[in-house]
Order: structure tokens, then C-alpha cells, then sequence
């Protein structure tokens, strides 16, 4: 069998990269999930990466790189710009390695990731927040690179970023007893998969590789449609840890030859798996991390009887967002409803509203109003929970029968997130 698949990084590479991993990180389970695997009937595995230390796989490619750096490279520190994982993993290899290291992050990073970094990496790293967004501080971090000549660590478009991610791919064919029919990967700036992708389709070429990225930052599967690296003009960034304007140049060259089909799941469906792991498995995972679970709607008929692995990248997710992910997933199921309400504004309108016109299950979740006694009506903005989908059109029509309804704001997104 032949020792690489791409040229870039062989196989031996990644196996030498294994000998420095298992330094910091874990092996991470492979198990059966008995709720997805009687839902889509396959034997559905999932590889725990986010039961790492830092509770994702980005300790791998970062410990890896750093363990890699001469004498010389390491000087004067290394550097890095991220707002989530890949800082932790720079952050404790910092720690391990005795290297000094100064990681940009975002001033609007949650204050909950900062103290994280700030553990893992003790007294070995400092932290600077600067710019609003993660590009702003990326530049902010490479100015200051080259200020002090320190070294870069690049969260994916390095090659041995990825050999240490592909160590993973190592794992899984120990750990799995039967032959992996599908790997569903999460994609990125594309390390994982091209890391991961290597060895799969070198050690088990018959292994069908699906990469999944959010529907609102579909990089890689817009660059191997194109047939070149591009980027995107807008992302929407609510799956922090995937989602990215550009993937690596090194990273598409390689994902262009491993991954057999790119798939893109909606936010809302993310959302929607991630309080199915949390509720029906105690499993918490971070929006990147349930991406490869959301995506088995999709391939619910190929998949029946085969074996398939779904990578869990990581934990890290910040209780704050957890109203958000529910109001996500609600809408995306369909089941949460926003209107302009006019409401009459005489006595009794309200009692009218909630007696004649919302049915015995719906349940009134926003309500907004302000009286103005010049008016005949009243204008409300109202957020209402519906038990099933098919109790929209009924709603709706009452609300117009008795001349309630204003406005449907589902379907005007950017006129609902300014007033809600």
C-alpha cells in the first residue's frame, strides 16, 4: 500500500506526530450512540475529541507544532490569534513545552474563555485582547509577530497543525472493529479534515469522507465547487468554531482529494442537536461539535446498516448562549412565531387575544406593548411557542378573522434581531 496520500504530509509524518500527542492529549473513546443509531438504523460511533483536557482536538495540532520548533523558533515566544480552542491548545502546550507565548483574543471574548486560556497556559502565556472581531486581533497578532520575530502558530493551514489533527485517523482505525463504511468530519479552516482525510483514505480507502461545515459559511465546499480557494464575502459566525471567510491554501489542496462530498447543515438544525445530545445523552457540546450529528438527516438512507463514525470536536460552549441555541432551534423547527400584534385599545382586548384567539397549547413567550390613548390601535410585538407546526395556519387566520394581525416577523430576520 502506498505510504501517503498527499505528498505534503505522509503517513509517517502523522505517525511520528502520534509519539508527541499522546503527551498532552488523551485517547478519546470511540462509542456507539444507541439514540441515533436506532433513529437512522446504523451503527452510529461517536470519537469523544471533546473529552480532551482542553475539550477539543486542537491540543493535537498545536502540541504537535510547537513540539516541533528548534531552539532558535522558540526564543523569543510564539504567537497566536483565536478566540476559542485553538488558544487553549497553544495555551497548555505553552504550559507543557516551557514556552513563552502572547495570544490575541477578541475584547468581546466572553470572559469565561479568557480565564480558560489563562489557566491552561499559567504563568507561560500572556493574553491580549485587541480588535473587535477575530480578524482584527489576527492582524494584531501578526504585527506583533513580526515586531518581536517570534513564531506563528497558525490554527490549520500548517503542516504539522495537521499532522498532529490526523492523529486522530490513527486512533480510529485501532479503536474501530469493523470497517468504517462513513467518517463525517466537521470542517473549518479544513486541519481536521486534511489531517484525518490522509490517513483514512490511505489505510481504508474504501471509507466514504463527509465534511459538513454551517450553511452560513460554507468555504470549503464553495472552493471545491469552484475548483479554487476562495473567499467568502460573508459569514455568518454563530458556529464560532468552524466558521471561517477562508479555508488554508494547504488544507483545500489536500480536502479537494479526501473528502468524497461536502455537506452544509442549517444553524437552527445545530442548534437542535445540541439539546438532543444534552437531553437524551448528558453530552454538551459546542455548535462546531454537534455539527456532524445534524448532518445525518441527509444520509438518512445510505447510511441504513453501515457503520459510521461522527467526529465530536469539542465542549466549549458558553452557558450565556444557551437561550439563544434554544430560540435557534425553535424557530428552525418552526415552532416559535413572532408577530406584529394590533391590538384594539379598549378594555378586554388583551383577555380577547388570549382566550379567543391562541389555541390551548400556544404559550405566549415575548410580549411587548406600549399604550397610546390617540390611537384606535396598539401594536405589540408578540413571540409565541406553538406545540406543533401545523398550529401556525390556524393562528394566523383567527388573528386576521378578528382583525389582530399586523405583521409575520419570521420571515424579515434582520427586522426580528433588531427588535427582539
Amino acid at each position: 500500500m502506498v505510504n501517503t496520500l498527499n505528498q505534503n504530509i505522509p503517513l509517517s509524518s502523522i505517525q511520528r506526530a502520534a509519539g508527541y500527542v499522546k503527551e498532552v492529549a488523551s485517547l478519546s473513546p470511540l462509542l456507539p450512540n444507541l439514540n441515533y443509531s436506532e433513529k437512522y438504523e446504523a451503527n452510529i460511533l461517536l470519537k469523544r475529541e471533546d473529552l480532551q483536557p482542553v475539550r477539543s482536538y486542537k491540543i493535537r495540532g498545536a502540541y504537535n507544532k510547537m513540539r516541533s520548533l528548534s531552539s532558535k523558533e522558540v526564543t523569543n515566544g510564539v504567537v497566536c490569534a483565536s478566540a476559542g480552542n485553538h488558544a487553549q491548545g497553544v495555551a497548555l502546550s505553552c504550559q507543557k513545552l516551557g514556552i513563552k507565548g502572547v495570544i490575541f483574543m477578541p475584547s468581546t471574548t466572553p470572559m469565561q474563555k479568557v480565564q480558560q486560556v489563562r489557566m491552561f497556559g499559567k504563568e507561560f502565556v500572556e493574553i491580549q485582547l485587541e480588535g473587535d472581531t477575530f480578524d482584527q486581533s489576527k492582524e494584531c497578532a501578526l504585527l506583533f509577530c513580526q515586531s518581536k520575530n517570534s513564531t506563528f502558530i497558525h490554527p490549520f493551514d500548517d503542516e504539522k497543525v495537521i499532522e498532529g489533527q490526523g492523529t486522530i485517523g490513527l486512533e480510529l482505525m485501532e479503536q474501530s472493529r469493523e470497517p468504517i463504511d462513513y467518517l463525517i468530519l466537521p470542517v473549518g479552516g479544513g486541519g481536521l479534515a486534511a489531517g484525518v482525510g490522509t490517513v483514512i483514505k490511505t489505510l481504508s480507502p474504501a471509507t466514504k469522507i463527509i465534511g459538513v461545515e454551517p450553511l452560513g459559511a460554507p468555504s470549503m465546499k464553495t472552493s471545491i465547487e469552484r475548483g479554487e480557494n476562495t473567499a467568502l464575502d460573508h459569514i455568518e459566525k454563530f458556529v464560532d468554531g468552524a466558521a471561517v471567510q477562508q479555508v488554508g491554501n494547504l488544507t483545500f489542496e489536500i480536502c479537494k482529494e479526501v473528502i468524497d462530498e461536502m455537506l452544509t447543515v442549517h444553524e437552527g438544525k445545530i442548534c437542535e442537536t445540541m439539546l438532543e445530545l444534552y437531553n437524551r445523552d448528558a453530552i454538551v457540546v459546542e455548535p462546531a461539535g454537534a455539527l456532524t450529528l445534524s448532518a445525518l438527516d441527509q444520509l438518512s438512507h445510505e447510511i441504513k446498516g453501515k457503520n459510521v463514525v461522527c467526529l465530536i470536536s469539542g465542549s466549549n460552549n458558553d452557558i450565556t448562549r444557551m437561550e439563544e441555541i434554544k430560540e435557534r432551534a425553535l424557530l428552525y423547527k418552526e415552532l416559535k412565531h413572532y408577530f406584529v400584534v394590533r391590538f384594539p385599545q379598549r378594555a378586554g382586548a388583551l383577555k380577547e387575544f388570549v382566550v379567543e384567539i391562541l389555541g390551548p397549547t400556544d404559550d405566549i413567550t415575548y410580549f411587548e406593548y406600549t399604550k397610546k390613548n390617540s390611537r384606535e390601535t396598539g401594536a405589540a410585538v408578540v413571540g409565541i411557542e406553538i406545540k406543533n407546526r401545523k398550529d401556525l395556519s390556524p393562528l394566523v387566520e383567527r388573528m386576521k378573522r378578528r382583525s389582530f394581525f399586523g405583521e409575520y416577523l419570521n420571515d424579515q430576520p434582520d427586522l426580528l434581531n433588531l427588535i427582539v
